[in-house]
């Protein structure tokens, strides 16, 4: 489930093909990601599309990319939140392009966060 795809398919579908580009122009950087967040909306829109995904595609493991590309209009921590609301038969992998520490994500290892994950680093588990 590649989470830049989604997004870019919602905006195009709403906007038209590559006006948010054009939209981009004219905005300052806290104007777009507010259009954007408004107009992505994590469980009205964004949450659908993902449960829809998986109902046509049911699988034994869902694994979620795109996180980077979306950032920072999406921000992980709402997606993990709100997927456990609709990936229930299988478990989630997030390709998360950063550090997980036991708690937080840090975003490129740069960007801390302060928002509670109840997920685990792969690199420590163990069948």
């Amino acid at each position: 489930i590649n989470l830049y795809k989604i997004c870019m398919n919602i905006i195009n579908e709403e906007l038209g093909e590559g006006e948010i580009f054009e939209i981009e122009k004219d905005l300052e950087k806290d104007e777009l990601k507010n259009a954007l967040q408004s107009l992505l909306d994590i469980p009205e829109v964004i949450m659908p599309k993902i449960k829809s995904l998986i109902e046509a595609n049911p699988s034994k493991v869902y694994f979620l990319t795109g996180i980077g590309h979306v950032y920072p209009f999406i921000r992980s921590h709402n997606i993990l939140n709100n997927l456990q609301n609709v990936a229930k038969q299988a478990p989630s992998v997030m390709f998360f392009p950063g550090i997980y520490t036991g708690q937080s994500l840090e975003l490129f290892g740069k960007l801390k966060d302060d928002n509670y994950y109840r997920a685990f680093n792969l690199d420590n588990y163990k069948i």
